[in-house]
């Protein structure tokens, strides 16, 4: 009978598009990937992967077997879920993508507690503000801040992304507090490089009447701690997540301007390869971060 090992092996290197990419994700040397796709291929008696030193390719065997292999461990998952050791405890390994700031405030924390309910469980938690490839890169759960595309991917809206305006009380005592968007363009703004457009923030009056603020700005900066921290010392006013500067705010470093007006959102998903199946432990995670973010 074939190794589940050497199987789940086979399947990492197919989706990643390479042995160092699914070496790196199992935590293997590609030397050992190696040998688990040879001694597959010995097993079956076919040649699965067509390798050369710049390029590997499934065979066309190989592309039947990816789809039958990812059957058989979708199977297997679901038998361990029912055959868990009180049928209530889940196990296995949960690798999750989140953006940076989110991660940082709420995600880290989130699933740190997590961990901590359920101890068979093991976690891997990558930040960074690139859309991965879920099923390539090999990831059970993505958290994303955006406004999705369709896809075949699976969503769910799990909360919303909430900005706010705001600088520090010694860049207002200095420069004085708008009472109106329009007044921006008098102030110095701390720009983001990751909002689209650039030069313009989003403001939304009691009526619903929106209004595309035009700011002058002689900082940019493509991180959010990194403008935060920015703000904090008298930069000038930023328009940023609410979840990145809610306790600076709360302890006075910094103070919300334009309080009356909407600021920007965007929903927050929680996005998962589509399948049949879907593992117990992807699910309680789910469960878990939309109940944090909700709080």
């Amino acid at each position: 009978m074939t190794d589940l090992t050497n199987l789940k092996t086979f399947v990492a290197v197919a989706t990643a598009g390479s042995f160092a990419k699914a070496a790196a994700r199992l935590n293997l040397s590609p030397a050992m990937v190696g040998r688990r796709i040879q001694a597959l291929e010995t097993d079956y008696g076919v040649k699965l992967i067509e390798r050369t030193t710049r390029t590997q390719r499934l065979t066309e065997i190989g592309l039947r077997f990816l789809e039958r292999a990812s059957r058989v461990i979708d199977e297997l998952e679901q038998l361990n879920d029912i055959a868990g050791p009180d049928n209530h405890e889940i196990s296995g390994h949960l690798r999750i993508s989140g953006p940076t700031t989110l991660g940082v405030k709420r995600l880290a924390s989130s699933i740190a507690r997590f961990a901590n309910q359920h101890a068979a469980v093991s976690l891997e938690l990558n930040l960074t503000d690139r859309n991965v490839d879920l099923i390539a890169e090999g990831y059970d759960l993505a958290i994303r801040v955006a406004h999705l595309r369709p896809s075949s991917l699976i969503a769910r809206r799990i909360g919303t992304y909430r900005f706010v305006c705001c600088a520090s009380p010694g860049y207002l005592g200095k420069n004085g507090t708008p009472t109106h968007p329009e007044q921006l363009q008098e102030h110095r703004c701390i720009l983001s490089l990751n909002l689209v457009p650039r030069d313009q923030w989003h403001f939304e009056d009691q009526n619903g009447r929106v209004l595309a603020a035009k700011i002058n700005s002689n900082i940019g900066i493509d991180n959010g701690e990194a403008m935060r921290v920015a703000a904090v010392e008298d930069a000038g006013l930023v328009y940023a997540p609410l979840v990145l500067v809610e306790e600076d705010i709360a302890a006075g470093r910094l103070t919300e301007v334009l309080a009356d007006w909407e600021k920007y959102s965007l929903p927050i998903h929680a996005v998962h390869p589509s399948r049949q199946f879907v593992p117990r432990r992807v699910k309680a995670a789910i469960g878990w971060i939309t109940g944090d973010l909700r709080r």
